[in-house]
C-alpha cells in the first residue's frame, strides 16, 4: 500500500512543464494528497486560470500514481488561487541558480504596484541590485524582464502574486 509520503516524494519529482529546474512540488501548485483505500487524491492549483500546462501537469501525476500502484484521482482546484508565497525556499534557491530571479514575499497589505516592480532586485548572476525593469511582459504572465546594470545580463524576475 502506498503511503503519503512516498506520493509526495513522487510528484517531487515532476519539473514545472514550463521550468523544468524546479518540481510541481517546490512551485506549490500541489496542495494536498490524501491516500484510501489504493486511490491517491491530489488537489493542486494552477499558477494562473487558463494555464495551458494544467492537462500536462494532471497528467504528469497521473502517471507517477499509477507507477506507484495506486489509483489516480487528481483534481484541479480553481477555487484556490496560486501565490508565489506558495514556491517553497528550496524553489526559489533553484530559480535563482538556474538565473531566474525568485519573487519577493508579498507585503502584508496584500497588494503591489508599479513603484514596488520597478525597484531593484537582485541579479541571480552577479547577486548586485543595481537593476532596472526592462519590460513588465516577459515570456509569462507570471515573469518580466530586468537587466543587470553591473554584469549587464538580462534576467527574468517573477512577480510576486
Amino acid at each position: 500500500m502506498v503511503t503519503v509520503d512516498e506520493v509526495w516524494d513522487a510528484l517531487a519529482e515532476i519539473p514545472d512543464p514550463e521550468i523544468p529546474v524546479i518540481s510541481l512540488v517546490d512551485l506549490g501548485v500541489v496542495k494536498g494528497v490524501e491516500v484510501e483505500n489504493g486511490t491517491v487524491r491530489v488537489d493542486f492549483t494552477p499558477t494562473f486560470m487558463g494555464c495551458p500546462a494544467l492537462e500536462v501537469m494532471r497528467s504528469a501525476m497521473e502517471e507517477k500514481i499509477s507507477a506507484l500502484g495506486a489509483v489516480a484521482d487528481v483534481t484541479a482546484r480553481l477555487d484556490d488561487s496560486w501565490s508565489t508565497d506558495d514556491i517553497t525556499a528550496e524553489g526559489r534557491e533553484k530559480l535563482r541558480v538556474a538565473g531566474f530571479a525568485p519573487p519577493t514575499p508579498r507585503p502584508a497589505t496584500g497588494t503591489i504596484d508599479l513603484v514596488q516592480l520597478q525597484r531593484g532586485f537582485r541579479c541571480p548572476y552577479c547577486s548586485s541590485t543595481s537593476t532596472r525593469l526592462e519590460n513588465l511582459f516577459g515570456p509569462t504572465p507570471c515573469r518580466s524582464i530586468r537587466y543587470c546594470e553591473d554584469c549587464r545580463q538580462p534576467f527574468e524576475q517573477f512577480k510576486t502574486i
